[in-house]
């Protein structure tokens, strides 16, 4: 596993050409994210959630402002972040065991090395058993485990999740959140959530960031002192809720 290192995020400025007219979508956004630290991002639809993931990971690079990891700019994708987005994007036609291994295409391991990095990943999200199965034979929820297993597998140092439970439902999702929560205890690794779902920010976050309106700018940031693993039920968490709520609540009235 790489060694996490510390995400800089400064003056970041970011803008679309809709119609000839010109959108800014992020507003000077500067944030800094510690090595193995679980971060959630919330706010209204359309504040840059999802744009700041696409920087992060690298598939956009026109903006202002800089990305560092570790100290690097980033200067494109990398083994070092992966990815899930809410959609599980699968391919069909190759099984579980498969679709794990593509995180692994441009990896520099020998045979043995990958096929025990995909055994390993596969049985940390719960799909033992599950390896020759195909994507139609999965449920949602595995569907998205085995997303999760391909975004890891390469063991990198920073997990990015867009959305990664919005389209599931509610039983589901909660599973996920309780998994999620364990993978990221083992992996140790830094993670940066982008959710609509305030107590899913809550529950899984040390910190959540509230963007505010378009141009996405920081609101607040709330810090989350309980302990892991935690009881959703935590009067703690459900009074963390309340001011998030709040805080996405007030940037709407203004």
């Amino acid at each position: 596993m790489a060694t996490p290192g510390i995400i800089e995020i400064v003056d970041v400025k970011k803008q679309y050409q809709v119609d000839n007219e010109t959108l800014q979508v992020l507003g000077g956004l500067t944030l800094s994210i510690e090595p193995g630290e679980f971060l959630s991002i919330v706010g209204v639809s359309g504040c840059g959630k999802s744009t700041l993931l696409r920087l992060l990971i690298g598939l956009d690079r026109d903006y202002d402002g800089e990305i560092r990891v570790g100290g690097k700019a980033v200067q494109g994708t990398s083994l070092d972040r992966g990815i899930v987005f809410q959609e599980h994007r699968l391919f069909p036609w190759l099984t579980v065991r498969d679709n794990v291994g593509l995180g692994l295409t441009n990896s520099t391991w020998s045979d043995a090395e990958k096929q025990r990095a995909v055994q390993e990943h596969i049985e940390l999200v719960g799909l033992r058993g599950f390896e020759g199965a195909y994507p139609h034979q999965l449920s949602g929820g595995m569907a998205q485990r085995a997303a999760i297993a391909r975004g890891l597998v390469n063991r990198p140092s920073i997990l990015l999740l867009d959305e990664p439970f919005g389209a599931l439902d509610a039983l589901t999702r909660s599973n996920l959140q309780q998994e999620l929560q364990r993978i990221w205890q083992t992996e140790k690794i830094s993670m940066v959530l982008v959710t609509h779902d305030v107590d899913e920010a809550v529950y899984l976050g040390d910190r959540v960031v509230v963007l505010q309106a378009r141009p996405g700018r920081i609101q607040r940031v709330v810090e989350v002192d309980v302990p892991h693993p935690r009881d959703r039920n935590d009067p703690r968490l459900k009074t963390l809720v309340d001011q998030v709520r709040g805080a996405i609540v007030d940037n709407v009235q203004h």
